[in-house]
C-alpha cells in the first residue's frame, strides 16, 4: 500500500545527476536514509519516478520526478571530519596547477611528488586541494582516475557529478586514451610493439607492489622508441591499453628497461650515472577523452623541470615526441580472426555459386525433365539445337 499523499516527499532530476543511479541520488541528496529503506520503498511501488514504479538501480534522466514515502526522523548524524584548512600556499598551487578549465571539466598538470589521494601518512594530496579549485561550480570537483604520487603530468577532474559518471566510463570502456613519455634503461630491441602481460598483487607487499602473474588481470602496454641515445637509454612513448596497477612500470621492467628512477621495480638499474636525476621519468604527456556536452578534450602538460634536464643531457630532440605521426592502432588478434574467417565464408558461397551454375548443365534424369533450362547451342559445341514447337 501507498503512503498518504501527506506523507510523501519527492525532487526534479537536476541536470548535474543526469545519468546517475537512484540509489546514487539518495547518497547526494537524501545521505540519511538507509538503503534496506529505499529498496523496500522499490518493492512495495512506493518510490516512482515519473509515477511509474522504480528501482534502486534506475538511471534517472535530468527533469525526471522522484516520490518516495517521507524517511522517519533518524538520529543526529556525527558532524564530518574536515580536512586540513587550505594556506594561501596551497590554493596558489592548486591553480597553478590548472591548464584546461569549462563548465564540465579541468584537467590538471599534478607535479611529481604530489599524490593524487590521500593515504596513511599522506596529508597533501591533490585530492586535498580541490576545494580552491571550485571555482563557479554548485559543487566540489571530483577525481575520475589517478596518477601514481611520482608520475607527473595530464590528470581529469570532473566539476559535475554528470560529466563525472561520463568520464568514469569513457575510462572503464577504454574509449579514453592516454599517452605517457618515459626514458628507460637501455633499448628494446624492438623499435615499437605490444607487452601482454598479466599482471597481479605481489604477495607479501601489502598491495602495494604489483608482478608479471599468468593468473593475473589481462594487462596490455602499446610502446613506441621516440628517440635513443646510443645503447645507454632510450626517449620511449607509451599506452596503457588497460589500466592496472603501476602497468607502465611493471611491464617496462619485465621486457629489461625500467623506467629511469624507478627503484621500485627496475632495482638499482633504474638509475643512470652522471647529472641524470634519480626522480622518476614517467609523465602523462597526453589526454585525449570524449566531451559530455560535445567535441572533445585535448590536451598535452608539459614535462616537468628534471624531465626536461634529462632529454638535454641525454641529447634527445624535444621536438620529435609531438613530430612523429600517430600509427594507426593495430587490429586485435580477435578482430583479425573475425577478418579471416568472413572472408573464407565468402569464399565458400562463392564456390557454391559455381557449383549451382555447374549443375545447371547437368544431363537430364532417365524419363525427368533437364534440371535446368539450355540455351541456344553453340557452333562445335556438340549439342544438337531443340526443336522449335508448331506456332
Amino acid at each position: 500500500m501507498s503512503a498518504p499523499k501527506a506523507d510523501r516527499d519527492g525532487a526534479v532530476v537536476a541536470e548535474e545527476d543526469d545519468g546517475i543511479r537512484l540509489d546514487r541520488w539518495f547518497k547526494r541528496h537524501r545521505p540519511g536514509t538507509p538503503h534496506a529503506l529505499i529498496a523496500r520503498w522499490a518493492r512495495s511501488g512506493e518510490l516512482t519516478l515519473d509515477g511509474r514504479k522504480a528501482d534502486v538501480s534506475d538511471r534517472i534522466e535530468a527533469g525526471q520526478r522522484i516520490a518516495m514515502p517521507v524517511p522517519p526522523a533518524a538520529p543526529a548524524a556525527r558532524p564530518a571530519r574536515k580536512g586540513r584548512p587550505l594556506t594561501d600556499a596551497d590554493v596558489a598551487l592548486a591553480t597553478s596547477m590548472v591548464i584546461h578549465r569549462d563548465a564540465s571539466a579541468l584537467v590538471l598538470d599534478k607535479p611529481p611528488g604530489l599524490a593524487t589521494q590521500g593515504g596513511t601518512k599522506t596529508d597533501s594530496h591533490v585530492d586535498g586541494l580541490l576545494d580552491a579549485l571550485q571555482f563557479d561550480a554548485p559543487v566540489r570537483p571530483k577525481l575520475v582516475h589517478r596518477l601514481d604520487k611520482d608520475t607527473s603530468g595530464a590528470l581529469l577532474v570532473a566539476r559535475t557529478p554528470r560529466a563525472a559518471a561520463w568520464f568514469a566510463k569513457a575510462f572503464s570502456n577504454r574509449s579514453a586514451r592516454k599517452t605517457y613519455w618515459a626514458i628507460v634503461v637501455g633499448v628494446p630491441d624492438i623499435a615499437q610493439g605490444e607487452i601482454d602481460l598479466p599482471l597481479a598483487k605481489q604477495p607479501g607487499s601489502g598491495g602495494e607492489k604489483m608482478h608479471v602473474d599468468d593468473k593475473g588481470l589481462a594487462s596490455k602496454t602499446r610502446y613506441r622508441i621516440i628517440e635513443r641515445a646510443g645503447n645507454s637509454a632510450a626517449w620511449v612513448e607509451l599506452q596503457p591499453l588497460t589500466g592496472r596497477t603501476h602497468q607502465l612500470r611493471v611491464h617496462m621492467a619485465a621486457i629489461g628497461h625500467p623506467i629511469v628512477g624507478d627503484g621500485k621495480y627496475g632495482g638499482k638499474s633504474a638509475f643512470l650515472t652522471g647529472t641524470i636525476s634519480r626522480k622518476l621519468h614517467l609523465h602523462s604527456r597526453r589526454l585525449r577523452i570524449d566531451h559530455p556536452d560535445g567535441g572533445a578534450i585535448d590536451i598535452s602538460a608539459p614535462v616537468p623541470e628534471h624531465f626536461a634536464a634529462s632529454l638535454d643531457a641525454l641529447g634527445f630532440d624535444p621536438m620529435l615526441g609531438d613530430v612523429l605521426a600517430e600509427e594507426t592502432p593495430k587490429p586485435s588478434a580477435k578482430t583479425v580472426q573475425k577478418a579471416k574467417a568472413k572472408a573464407h565464408a565468402k569464399q565458400v558461397r562463392k564456390a557454391r555459386r559455381g557449383e549451382r551454375r555447374g549443375r545447371g548443365d547437368a544431363p537430364a534424369k532417365p524419363g525427368g525433365k533437364p534440371s535446368a533450362k539450355r540455351g541456344p547451342a553453340k557452333p562445335g559445341s556438340g549439342r544438337k539445337p531443340a526443336p522449335r514447337k508448331p506456332r
